[in-house]
Protein backbone atom coordinates (compact mmCIF):
# COMPACT_ATOMS: atom_id res chain seq x y z
CA UNK A 1 0.00 0.00 0.00
CA UNK A 2 1.45 3.43 -0.90
CA UNK A 3 2.70 5.34 2.10
CA UNK A 4 1.02 8.59 1.02
CA UNK A 5 -2.47 7.15 0.63
CA UNK A 6 -3.69 9.06 3.68
CA UNK A 7 -2.54 12.29 1.99
CA UNK A 8 -4.55 11.86 -1.20
CA UNK A 9 -5.26 15.19 -2.89
CA UNK A 10 -8.76 16.58 -2.97
CA UNK A 11 -10.47 16.76 -6.35
CA UNK A 12 -10.11 20.55 -6.54
CA UNK A 13 -6.39 20.37 -5.87
CA UNK A 14 -6.01 17.60 -8.46
CA UNK A 15 -7.84 19.63 -11.13
CA UNK A 16 -5.72 22.73 -10.41
CA UNK A 17 -2.53 20.64 -10.60
CA UNK A 18 -3.64 19.32 -14.01
CA UNK A 19 -4.22 22.90 -15.21
CA UNK A 20 -7.90 22.28 -15.98
CA UNK A 21 -9.22 24.97 -13.57
CA UNK A 22 -7.74 27.71 -11.41
CA UNK A 23 -8.09 28.25 -7.65
CA UNK A 24 -10.60 31.09 -8.11
CA UNK A 25 -12.89 28.85 -10.13
CA UNK A 26 -12.65 26.11 -7.49
CA UNK A 27 -13.50 28.56 -4.70
CA UNK A 28 -16.51 29.83 -6.64
CA UNK A 29 -17.65 26.26 -7.28
CA UNK A 30 -17.27 25.37 -3.59
CA UNK A 31 -19.62 28.23 -2.66
CA UNK A 32 -22.21 27.07 -5.21
CA UNK A 33 -21.73 23.46 -4.18
CA UNK A 34 -22.74 24.23 -0.59
CA UNK A 35 -25.91 25.96 -1.81
CA UNK A 36 -26.93 23.16 -4.17
CA UNK A 37 -25.63 20.21 -2.16
CA UNK A 38 -24.09 18.67 -5.29
CA UNK A 39 -20.63 17.23 -6.07
CA UNK A 40 -17.76 19.65 -6.76
CA UNK A 41 -17.05 18.15 -10.18
CA UNK A 42 -20.65 18.46 -11.33
CA UNK A 43 -20.78 22.05 -10.04
CA UNK A 44 -17.66 22.95 -12.06
CA UNK A 45 -19.30 21.48 -15.17
CA UNK A 46 -22.53 23.41 -14.59
CA UNK A 47 -20.57 26.65 -14.15
CA UNK A 48 -18.81 26.01 -17.47
CA UNK A 49 -15.33 25.78 -15.93
CA UNK A 50 -14.82 22.12 -16.82
CA UNK A 51 -15.92 19.64 -19.47
CA UNK A 52 -17.49 16.37 -18.43
CA UNK A 53 -14.95 14.37 -20.45
CA UNK A 54 -12.09 16.09 -18.58
CA UNK A 55 -13.69 15.34 -15.21
CA UNK A 56 -14.14 11.66 -16.09
CA UNK A 57 -10.46 11.28 -17.02
CA UNK A 58 -9.29 13.03 -13.85
CA UNK A 59 -11.60 11.04 -11.58
CA UNK A 60 -10.48 7.80 -13.19
CA UNK A 61 -6.84 8.70 -12.53
CA UNK A 62 -7.47 9.94 -9.00
CA UNK A 63 -9.54 6.94 -7.93
CA UNK A 64 -7.69 4.32 -9.92
CA UNK A 65 -10.84 3.29 -11.82
CA UNK A 66 -11.50 2.53 -15.45
CA UNK A 67 -13.65 4.84 -17.58
CA UNK A 68 -15.75 3.65 -20.50
CA UNK A 69 -17.76 4.96 -23.42
CA UNK A 70 -21.17 3.74 -22.32
CA UNK A 71 -22.83 4.59 -25.66
CA UNK A 72 -20.74 2.06 -27.55
CA UNK A 73 -20.69 -0.61 -24.83
CA UNK A 74 -22.38 -3.93 -25.61
CA UNK A 75 -24.94 -4.13 -22.81
CA UNK A 76 -26.68 -7.40 -21.89
CA UNK A 77 -30.38 -7.21 -20.86
CA UNK A 78 -29.89 -10.11 -18.44
CA UNK A 79 -27.23 -8.12 -16.55
CA UNK A 80 -28.93 -4.71 -16.84
CA UNK A 81 -32.08 -6.16 -15.26
CA UNK A 82 -30.21 -7.18 -12.12
CA UNK A 83 -30.61 -3.57 -11.00
CA UNK A 84 -34.21 -2.26 -10.96
CA UNK A 85 -34.87 0.80 -13.12
CA UNK A 86 -35.88 2.89 -10.09
CA UNK A 87 -32.53 2.25 -8.39
CA UNK A 88 -30.54 2.74 -11.61
CA UNK A 89 -32.12 6.13 -12.29
CA UNK A 90 -31.97 7.29 -8.66
CA UNK A 91 -28.25 6.61 -8.38
CA UNK A 92 -27.32 7.19 -12.07
CA UNK A 93 -25.74 3.83 -12.78
CA UNK A 94 -26.16 0.72 -14.94
CA UNK A 95 -24.99 -2.89 -14.64
CA UNK A 96 -22.41 -3.95 -17.26
CA UNK A 97 -20.96 -7.38 -16.53
CA UNK A 98 -21.48 -10.19 -14.02
CA UNK A 99 -18.70 -12.71 -13.55
CA UNK A 100 -19.25 -15.22 -10.74
CA UNK A 101 -20.17 -13.04 -7.74
CA UNK A 102 -18.64 -9.83 -9.11
CA UNK A 103 -20.83 -7.18 -10.74
CA UNK A 104 -19.36 -4.28 -12.72
CA UNK A 105 -21.48 -1.14 -12.78
CA UNK A 106 -20.95 2.09 -14.72
CA UNK A 107 -21.59 5.18 -12.57
CA UNK A 108 -21.74 8.89 -13.19
CA UNK A 109 -20.68 9.36 -9.56
CA UNK A 110 -18.41 6.53 -8.37
CA UNK A 111 -17.97 8.29 -5.01
CA UNK A 112 -21.59 7.57 -4.05
CA UNK A 113 -21.02 4.84 -1.47
CA UNK A 114 -24.74 4.65 -0.67
CA UNK A 115 -25.45 3.65 -4.26
CA UNK A 116 -22.77 0.96 -4.18
CA UNK A 117 -24.07 -0.38 -0.84
CA UNK A 118 -27.66 -0.58 -2.07
CA UNK A 119 -26.74 -2.36 -5.33
CA UNK A 120 -24.58 -4.76 -3.32
CA UNK A 121 -27.53 -5.53 -1.03
CA UNK A 122 -29.97 -5.94 -3.92
CA UNK A 123 -27.78 -8.25 -5.96
CA UNK A 124 -25.68 -9.93 -3.23
CA UNK A 125 -22.64 -9.30 -5.47
CA UNK A 126 -19.30 -7.61 -4.94
CA UNK A 127 -19.48 -4.29 -6.79
CA UNK A 128 -16.73 -3.02 -9.09
CA UNK A 129 -17.52 0.54 -10.26
CA UNK A 130 -16.29 2.21 -13.43
CA UNK A 131 -16.86 5.83 -14.55
CA UNK A 132 -18.98 7.00 -17.46
CA UNK A 133 -20.52 10.22 -18.80
CA UNK A 134 -23.69 11.33 -17.00
CA UNK A 135 -25.39 12.58 -20.17
CA UNK A 136 -24.50 9.43 -22.08
CA UNK A 137 -25.75 7.31 -19.19
CA UNK A 138 -29.17 8.99 -19.29
CA UNK A 139 -29.51 8.10 -22.97
CA UNK A 140 -28.50 4.49 -22.33
CA UNK A 141 -30.91 4.15 -19.39
CA UNK A 142 -33.80 5.38 -21.54
CA UNK A 143 -32.88 3.00 -24.32
CA UNK A 144 -32.26 -0.08 -22.17
CA UNK A 145 -35.31 0.09 -19.94
CA UNK A 146 -37.64 0.98 -22.81
CA UNK A 147 -36.35 -2.06 -24.67
CA UNK A 148 -36.87 -4.19 -21.58
CA UNK A 149 -40.47 -2.97 -21.21
CA UNK A 150 -41.08 -3.73 -24.89
CA UNK A 151 -39.99 -7.38 -24.55
CA UNK A 152 -42.90 -9.87 -24.86
CA UNK A 153 -43.79 -11.56 -21.57
CA UNK A 154 -42.80 -14.98 -22.86
CA UNK A 155 -39.25 -13.73 -23.56
CA UNK A 156 -38.60 -12.33 -20.09
CA UNK A 157 -37.85 -15.79 -18.74
CA UNK A 158 -34.76 -15.92 -20.93
CA UNK A 159 -33.20 -13.03 -18.97
CA UNK A 160 -31.17 -13.89 -15.90
CA UNK A 161 -33.48 -13.10 -12.98
CA UNK A 162 -31.85 -12.81 -9.55
CA UNK A 163 -31.69 -16.05 -7.63
CA UNK A 164 -34.54 -16.60 -5.17
CA UNK A 165 -32.07 -17.17 -2.38
CA UNK A 166 -28.37 -16.31 -2.26
CA UNK A 167 -26.07 -17.45 0.53
CA UNK A 168 -24.30 -14.70 2.50
CA UNK A 169 -21.03 -16.06 3.84
CA UNK A 170 -20.75 -13.52 6.64
CA UNK A 171 -24.15 -13.96 8.24
CA UNK A 172 -24.75 -17.55 7.10
CA UNK A 173 -28.32 -16.60 6.24
CA UNK A 174 -30.03 -16.64 2.83
CA UNK A 175 -31.03 -13.34 1.27
CA UNK A 176 -33.96 -12.53 -0.99
CA UNK A 177 -32.36 -10.74 -3.89
CA UNK A 178 -33.17 -8.08 -6.46
CA UNK A 179 -36.67 -6.80 -7.14
CA UNK A 180 -38.33 -9.27 -4.78
CA UNK A 181 -37.17 -7.56 -1.60
CA UNK A 182 -37.99 -4.09 -2.97
CA UNK A 183 -41.50 -5.22 -3.86
CA UNK A 184 -41.90 -6.97 -0.50
CA UNK A 185 -41.02 -3.88 1.54
CA UNK A 186 -43.15 -1.64 -0.69
CA UNK A 187 -46.15 -3.97 -0.36
CA UNK A 188 -45.84 -4.15 3.45
CA UNK A 189 -45.87 -0.35 3.70
CA UNK A 190 -48.68 0.12 1.18
CA UNK A 191 -50.97 -2.50 2.70
CA UNK A 192 -50.38 -1.25 6.25
CA UNK A 193 -51.13 2.32 5.15
CA UNK A 194 -54.33 1.10 3.51
CA UNK A 195 -55.24 -0.44 6.88
CA UNK A 196 -54.77 3.05 8.42
CA UNK A 197 -51.77 1.92 10.46
CA UNK A 198 -49.71 4.46 12.41
CA UNK A 199 -46.81 2.09 13.14
CA UNK A 200 -45.35 -1.01 11.49
CA UNK A 201 -43.47 -3.51 13.69
CA UNK A 202 -41.11 -6.02 12.06
CA UNK A 203 -40.12 -8.54 14.71
CA UNK A 204 -37.81 -11.57 14.47
CA UNK A 205 -39.00 -14.81 16.03
CA UNK A 206 -37.42 -18.26 16.37
CA UNK A 207 -38.76 -19.66 13.08
CA UNK A 208 -40.34 -16.68 11.30
CA UNK A 209 -40.43 -12.92 11.05
CA UNK A 210 -43.66 -11.31 12.18
CA UNK A 211 -45.13 -8.04 10.91
CA UNK A 212 -47.64 -6.26 13.11
CA UNK A 213 -49.28 -2.87 12.58
CA UNK A 214 -50.89 -0.49 15.03
CA UNK A 215 -54.39 0.56 13.98
CA UNK A 216 -56.53 2.85 16.15
CA UNK A 217 -54.01 2.46 18.97
CA UNK A 218 -54.01 -1.38 19.02
CA UNK A 219 -51.43 -3.73 17.54
CA UNK A 220 -52.73 -6.45 15.24
CA UNK A 221 -50.85 -9.15 13.37
CA UNK A 222 -50.49 -8.31 9.69
CA UNK A 223 -48.45 -11.16 8.19
CA UNK A 224 -45.62 -13.55 8.90
CA UNK A 225 -42.72 -14.35 6.59
CA UNK A 226 -40.07 -17.10 6.50
CA UNK A 227 -37.05 -16.58 8.71
CA UNK A 228 -34.98 -16.62 5.51
CA UNK A 229 -36.36 -13.17 4.64
CA UNK A 230 -35.15 -11.49 7.83
CA UNK A 231 -31.73 -10.20 6.80
CA UNK A 232 -32.88 -8.93 3.40
CA UNK A 233 -35.97 -7.27 4.87
CA UNK A 234 -34.07 -5.41 7.59
CA UNK A 235 -31.24 -4.46 5.23
CA UNK A 236 -33.63 -3.01 2.66
CA UNK A 237 -35.38 -0.84 5.25
CA UNK A 238 -32.06 0.31 6.71
CA UNK A 239 -30.83 1.31 3.24
CA UNK A 240 -34.02 3.34 2.67
CA UNK A 241 -33.58 5.08 6.03
CA UNK A 242 -29.89 5.83 5.46
CA UNK A 243 -28.71 3.56 8.27
CA UNK A 244 -25.54 1.48 8.53
CA UNK A 245 -26.50 -1.98 7.27
CA UNK A 246 -23.30 -3.53 8.64
CA UNK A 247 -24.02 -2.35 12.21
CA UNK A 248 -26.32 -4.80 13.96
CA UNK A 249 -25.18 -4.41 17.57
CA UNK A 250 -26.54 -0.97 18.51
CA UNK A 251 -29.90 0.79 17.98
CA UNK A 252 -30.16 3.17 15.03
CA UNK A 253 -32.67 5.83 13.99
CA UNK A 254 -33.42 7.22 10.54
CA UNK A 255 -36.24 8.25 8.24
CA UNK A 256 -37.31 8.17 4.60
CA UNK A 257 -40.17 9.33 2.41
CA UNK A 258 -42.69 7.10 0.69
CA UNK A 259 -45.35 8.06 -1.83
CA UNK A 260 -48.66 6.26 -2.45
CA UNK A 261 -50.84 7.59 -5.27
CA UNK A 262 -49.54 11.12 -4.79
CA UNK A 263 -49.90 10.90 -1.01
CA UNK A 264 -46.52 11.71 0.56
CA UNK A 265 -45.62 9.98 3.81
CA UNK A 266 -42.66 10.31 6.16
CA UNK A 267 -41.54 7.11 7.88
CA UNK A 268 -39.41 7.29 11.02
CA UNK A 269 -37.37 4.13 11.45
CA UNK A 270 -36.00 2.72 14.69
CA UNK A 271 -33.91 -0.46 14.91
CA UNK A 272 -33.30 -2.46 18.08
CA UNK A 273 -30.87 -5.40 18.35
CA UNK A 274 -32.48 -8.42 20.03
CA UNK A 275 -31.24 -11.96 20.68
CA UNK A 276 -33.14 -13.12 17.56
CA UNK A 277 -32.01 -10.29 15.28
CA UNK A 278 -32.91 -6.67 14.71
CA UNK A 279 -36.44 -5.48 15.44
CA UNK A 280 -37.60 -2.56 13.30
CA UNK A 281 -40.43 -0.13 14.01
CA UNK A 282 -41.55 2.29 11.31
CA UNK A 283 -43.69 5.23 12.46
CA UNK A 284 -45.93 6.48 9.64
CA UNK A 285 -46.29 10.25 9.61
CA UNK A 286 -49.03 11.53 7.33
CA UNK A 287 -49.38 15.31 7.32
CA UNK A 288 -52.89 15.12 5.88
CA UNK A 289 -53.98 13.09 8.91
CA UNK A 290 -52.34 15.36 11.52
CA UNK A 291 -53.06 18.92 10.43
CA UNK A 292 -56.81 19.00 10.99
CA UNK A 293 -59.25 21.67 12.11
CA UNK A 294 -60.00 21.90 15.81
CA UNK A 295 -63.64 20.98 15.19
CA UNK A 296 -62.48 17.58 13.86
CA UNK A 297 -60.57 16.61 17.01
CA UNK A 298 -63.61 15.73 19.13
CA UNK A 299 -64.05 18.78 21.35
CA UNK A 300 -67.52 19.33 22.76
CA UNK A 301 -68.77 22.74 21.49
CA UNK A 302 -68.34 24.65 24.76
CA UNK A 303 -64.83 23.22 25.34
CA UNK A 304 -63.77 24.09 21.79
CA UNK A 305 -64.97 27.66 22.30
CA UNK A 306 -62.99 27.97 25.53
CA UNK A 307 -59.85 26.44 23.97
CA UNK A 308 -59.99 28.74 20.94
CA UNK A 309 -60.23 31.76 23.26
CA UNK A 310 -57.13 30.51 25.08
CA UNK A 311 -55.00 30.08 21.96
CA UNK A 312 -56.05 33.48 20.57
CA UNK A 313 -54.84 35.30 23.68
CA UNK A 314 -51.68 37.39 23.15
CA UNK A 315 -49.85 35.85 26.12
CA UNK A 316 -50.03 33.08 28.69
CA UNK A 317 -49.04 29.43 28.92
CA UNK A 318 -51.20 26.53 27.71
CA UNK A 319 -50.18 23.00 28.65
CA UNK A 320 -51.44 19.89 26.85
CA UNK A 321 -50.98 16.76 28.93
CA UNK A 322 -51.44 13.05 28.54
CA UNK A 323 -49.45 9.83 28.00
CA UNK A 324 -47.46 8.99 24.89
CA UNK A 325 -49.62 8.56 21.76
CA UNK A 326 -52.56 10.47 23.21
CA UNK A 327 -52.67 12.97 20.34
CA UNK A 328 -50.91 15.91 22.04
CA UNK A 329 -48.85 16.82 18.95
CA UNK A 330 -51.94 16.75 16.75
CA UNK A 331 -53.72 19.14 19.12
CA UNK A 332 -50.76 21.54 19.21
CA UNK A 333 -50.29 21.53 15.44
CA UNK A 334 -54.02 22.07 14.91
CA UNK A 335 -53.95 24.97 17.39
CA UNK A 336 -50.97 26.56 15.62
CA UNK A 337 -52.66 26.15 12.23
CA UNK A 338 -55.77 27.85 13.62
CA UNK A 339 -53.93 30.98 14.79
CA UNK A 340 -51.25 31.04 12.07
CA UNK A 341 -51.36 34.31 10.10
CA UNK A 342 -48.81 36.54 8.34
CA UNK A 343 -49.06 38.98 11.26
CA UNK A 344 -47.72 36.45 13.77
CA UNK A 345 -44.18 35.19 14.23
CA UNK A 346 -44.54 31.60 15.41
CA UNK A 347 -41.51 29.55 16.50
CA UNK A 348 -41.36 25.92 17.60
CA UNK A 349 -38.67 23.77 19.19
CA UNK A 350 -39.40 20.04 18.83
CA UNK A 351 -37.85 16.60 19.20
CA UNK A 352 -38.38 15.54 16.51
CA UNK A 353 -39.99 17.93 14.02
CA UNK A 354 -42.67 15.58 12.74
CA UNK A 355 -44.34 17.81 10.14
CA UNK A 356 -43.48 21.04 8.37
CA UNK A 357 -45.91 23.89 8.95
CA UNK A 358 -46.11 26.80 6.52
CA UNK A 359 -44.97 30.24 7.74
CA UNK A 360 -43.78 28.70 11.04
CA UNK A 361 -40.09 28.47 11.95
CA UNK A 362 -39.43 25.02 13.39
CA UNK A 363 -36.25 24.02 15.22
CA UNK A 364 -35.06 20.43 15.72
CA UNK A 365 -33.45 19.67 19.10
CA UNK A 366 -29.84 18.50 18.78
CA UNK A 367 -28.32 17.81 22.22
CA UNK A 368 -24.95 16.76 20.75
CA UNK A 369 -24.57 20.22 19.25
CA UNK A 370 -25.78 21.87 22.45
CA UNK A 371 -29.21 22.71 21.02
CA UNK A 372 -31.55 21.64 23.81
CA UNK A 373 -35.11 22.82 24.45
CA UNK A 374 -33.75 25.40 26.88
CA UNK A 375 -31.03 26.63 24.49
CA UNK A 376 -33.55 26.96 21.69
CA UNK A 377 -35.92 28.93 23.91
CA UNK A 378 -33.19 31.37 24.94
CA UNK A 379 -32.49 32.08 21.26
CA UNK A 380 -36.20 32.39 20.50
CA UNK A 381 -36.56 35.40 22.79
CA UNK A 382 -34.15 37.31 20.52
CA UNK A 383 -36.25 36.44 17.45
CA UNK A 384 -39.24 38.66 18.37
CA UNK A 385 -41.81 35.84 18.57
CA UNK A 386 -45.55 36.18 19.18
CA UNK A 387 -46.16 32.47 19.75
CA UNK A 388 -43.75 29.79 21.00
CA UNK A 389 -44.44 26.06 20.88
CA UNK A 390 -42.25 23.73 22.96
CA UNK A 391 -42.44 20.04 22.11
CA UNK A 392 -42.20 18.96 25.75
CA UNK A 393 -41.21 20.32 29.15
CA UNK A 394 -38.64 17.82 30.42
CA UNK A 395 -36.61 19.76 32.99
CA UNK A 396 -36.62 22.73 35.34
CA UNK A 397 -34.60 25.00 33.04
CA UNK A 398 -37.02 24.57 30.14
CA UNK A 399 -40.00 25.09 32.43
CA UNK A 400 -38.52 28.29 33.90
CA UNK A 401 -37.77 29.84 30.50
CA UNK A 402 -41.23 28.87 29.21
CA UNK A 403 -42.93 30.52 32.19
CA UNK A 404 -40.79 33.65 31.92
CA UNK A 405 -41.65 33.83 28.20
CA UNK A 406 -45.37 33.72 28.95
CA UNK A 407 -45.00 36.41 31.62
CA UNK A 408 -43.19 38.75 29.21
CA UNK A 409 -45.94 38.88 26.63
CA UNK A 410 -45.65 35.65 24.62
CA UNK A 411 -48.19 32.89 24.04
CA UNK A 412 -46.51 29.59 24.96
CA UNK A 413 -47.94 26.17 24.02
CA UNK A 414 -46.28 23.03 25.31
CA UNK A 415 -46.81 19.46 26.54
CA UNK A 416 -46.09 17.65 29.78
CA UNK A 417 -46.75 14.11 31.06
CA UNK A 418 -49.42 13.94 33.78
CA UNK A 419 -52.62 11.91 34.20
CA UNK A 420 -55.10 14.78 34.33
CA UNK A 421 -55.31 18.57 34.19
CA UNK A 422 -55.28 19.43 37.94
CA UNK A 423 -52.27 17.23 38.73
CA UNK A 424 -50.24 19.25 36.21
CA UNK A 425 -50.12 22.06 38.77
CA UNK A 426 -48.51 19.70 41.30
CA UNK A 427 -46.07 18.45 38.67
CA UNK A 428 -44.83 22.00 37.95
CA UNK A 429 -44.45 22.81 41.64
CA UNK A 430 -42.64 19.50 42.20
CA UNK A 431 -40.19 20.64 39.51
CA UNK A 432 -39.33 23.53 41.90
CA UNK A 433 -41.32 26.19 40.02
CA UNK A 434 -42.64 28.76 42.52
CA UNK A 435 -46.39 28.56 43.03
CA UNK A 436 -46.87 32.29 42.34
CA UNK A 437 -45.15 31.87 38.94
CA UNK A 438 -47.39 28.92 38.05
CA UNK A 439 -50.50 30.87 39.11
CA UNK A 440 -49.41 33.94 37.11
CA UNK A 441 -48.19 32.25 33.92
CA UNK A 442 -50.52 29.32 33.23
CA UNK A 443 -53.77 30.19 31.41
CA UNK A 444 -55.17 26.72 30.88
CA UNK A 445 -54.41 23.00 30.99
CA UNK A 446 -55.83 20.46 28.55
CA UNK A 447 -55.65 16.76 29.43
CA UNK A 448 -56.56 14.32 26.67
CA UNK A 449 -56.79 10.71 25.56
CA UNK A 450 -57.62 9.02 22.26
CA UNK A 451 -60.55 6.60 22.13
CA UNK A 452 -61.80 4.45 19.29
CA UNK A 453 -65.03 5.37 17.51
CA UNK A 454 -67.77 2.95 16.52
CA UNK A 455 -67.59 1.61 12.97
CA UNK A 456 -70.41 3.21 10.98
CA UNK A 457 -70.75 0.15 8.73
CA UNK A 458 -71.77 -2.22 11.53
CA UNK A 459 -73.15 0.18 14.12
CA UNK A 460 -76.16 -1.12 16.03
CA UNK A 461 -78.26 0.24 18.90
CA UNK A 462 -78.92 -1.38 22.28
CA UNK A 463 -80.48 -0.40 25.60
CA UNK A 464 -78.08 -0.53 28.58
CA UNK A 465 -79.21 -2.25 31.77
CA UNK A 466 -79.96 -0.30 34.93
CA UNK A 467 -76.94 -1.66 36.79
CA UNK A 468 -74.56 -0.27 34.13
CA UNK A 469 -76.28 3.11 34.23
CA UNK A 470 -76.08 3.28 38.02
CA UNK A 471 -72.38 2.40 38.07
CA UNK A 472 -71.70 5.27 35.69
CA UNK A 473 -73.95 7.67 37.65
CA UNK A 474 -76.54 8.11 34.91
CA UNK A 475 -80.01 9.27 35.93
CA UNK A 476 -81.97 6.03 35.76
CA UNK A 477 -85.25 7.90 36.17
CA UNK A 478 -84.80 9.68 32.84
CA UNK A 479 -86.12 8.33 29.54
CA UNK A 480 -84.52 5.04 28.39
CA UNK A 481 -81.00 5.52 27.04
CA UNK A 482 -79.98 4.20 23.64
CA UNK A 483 -76.30 3.34 23.31
CA UNK A 484 -74.45 1.94 20.29
CA UNK A 485 -71.77 -0.61 19.52
CA UNK A 486 -70.19 -2.19 16.45
CA UNK A 487 -70.90 -5.85 15.83
CA UNK A 488 -67.80 -6.27 13.62
CA UNK A 489 -67.44 -6.30 9.85
CA UNK A 490 -64.81 -6.37 7.11
CA UNK A 491 -64.44 -2.57 7.19
CA UNK A 492 -63.30 -2.62 10.83
CA UNK A 493 -61.55 -6.00 10.65
CA UNK A 494 -64.11 -7.43 13.06
CA UNK A 495 -63.27 -5.04 15.90
CA UNK A 496 -66.44 -2.93 15.82
CA UNK A 497 -64.30 0.23 15.84
CA UNK A 498 -62.95 2.36 13.04
CA UNK A 499 -61.04 5.60 13.64
CA UNK A 500 -60.24 7.54 16.80
CA UNK A 501 -61.32 10.76 18.45
CA UNK A 502 -60.17 12.72 21.47
CA UNK A 503 -61.71 13.07 24.91
CA UNK A 504 -60.70 16.19 26.81
CA UNK A 505 -60.48 17.74 30.25
CA UNK A 506 -59.99 21.51 29.95
CA UNK A 507 -59.19 23.39 33.14
CA UNK A 508 -59.09 27.19 32.91
CA UNK A 509 -56.89 28.94 35.46
CA UNK A 510 -59.32 31.55 36.75
CA UNK A 511 -59.06 33.69 39.91
CA UNK A 512 -60.46 30.94 42.14
CA UNK A 513 -57.96 28.35 40.89
CA UNK A 514 -55.09 30.87 41.17
CA UNK A 515 -55.96 31.49 44.79
CA UNK A 516 -55.95 27.75 45.46
CA UNK A 517 -52.53 27.36 43.77
CA UNK A 518 -51.09 30.14 45.95
CA UNK A 519 -52.66 28.57 49.04
CA UNK A 520 -51.19 25.15 48.13
CA UNK A 521 -54.68 23.63 48.19
CA UNK A 522 -55.05 19.85 47.68
CA UNK A 523 -55.52 18.70 44.08
CA UNK A 524 -58.83 17.06 45.01
CA UNK A 525 -60.20 20.43 46.12
CA UNK A 526 -58.82 22.15 43.05
CA UNK A 527 -60.48 19.55 40.80
CA UNK A 528 -63.79 20.00 42.63
CA UNK A 529 -63.66 23.76 42.12
CA UNK A 530 -62.73 23.40 38.45
CA UNK A 531 -65.76 21.12 37.92
CA UNK A 532 -68.01 23.66 39.59
CA UNK A 533 -66.67 26.21 37.10
CA UNK A 534 -67.57 24.06 34.09
CA UNK A 535 -64.73 21.53 33.66
CA UNK A 536 -65.70 18.06 32.42
CA UNK A 537 -63.38 15.27 33.50
CA UNK A 538 -62.01 12.90 30.87
CA UNK A 539 -64.57 10.25 31.81
CA UNK A 540 -67.47 12.72 31.78
CA UNK A 541 -66.42 13.96 28.34
CA UNK A 542 -66.17 10.36 27.12
CA UNK A 543 -69.60 9.39 28.48
CA UNK A 544 -71.17 12.31 26.63
CA UNK A 545 -69.69 10.85 23.46
CA UNK A 546 -71.24 7.50 24.41
CA UNK A 547 -74.65 9.15 24.70
CA UNK A 548 -74.05 10.83 21.32
CA UNK A 549 -73.40 7.43 19.70
CA UNK A 550 -69.74 8.11 18.94
CA UNK A 551 -68.05 5.47 21.09
CA UNK A 552 -68.79 2.72 23.60
CA UNK A 553 -68.83 2.53 27.39
CA UNK A 554 -66.07 -0.11 27.32
CA UNK A 555 -63.77 2.17 25.33
CA UNK A 556 -64.28 5.13 27.68
CA UNK A 557 -63.68 2.97 30.76
CA UNK A 558 -60.48 1.60 29.22
CA UNK A 559 -59.12 5.07 28.42
CA UNK A 560 -60.02 6.57 31.81
CA UNK A 561 -58.99 3.74 34.13
CA UNK A 562 -56.57 6.11 35.92
CA UNK A 563 -59.43 8.49 36.71
CA UNK A 564 -61.34 5.68 38.43
CA UNK A 565 -58.29 4.93 40.61
CA UNK A 566 -58.01 8.58 41.55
Amino acid sequence: MPADKGKKKRLGEYLIEKGLVNSGQVQMALVEQKKAGSRLGQTLIELGFLKEEELIVVLAQQLGLAHIDILSYGLKPSVVNLVPEQVARRYELIALEKVANNLTIAMADPLNVFAIDEVQQLTSCMIEPVICSRQALFKVLDRCYKETEAQPKEDTASFEAPQRFVQDSKDQMPLIAGKEIIELVDSIIRLCVEERATDIHIEPDEEEIRVRCRVDGFLREFKTYPKDAQLSLTSRIKVLAGLDISEKRVPQDGRFRFEINGRKLDLRVSTLPTVLGEKIVMRILDKAMVIVNLDKLGFLPHDQEKFEKLIRRPYGMILVTGPTSSGKTTTLYSALSTINTVEKNILTVEDPVEYRLKMISQVQVNPRAGLTFAAGLRSFLRQDPNVIMIGEIRDLETAEIAIQSSLTGHLVLTTIHTNDAPSTITRLIDMKIDAFLVASAVSGILAQRLIRTICENCKEAYTPNEETLCSLKFDTGAAPYTFYKGKGCDACNGSGYRGRIGIYELMLIDDAIRAMILANAPIVEMKKTAKQHGMNTLREDGLKKVVNGITTIEEVLRATAEEAKG
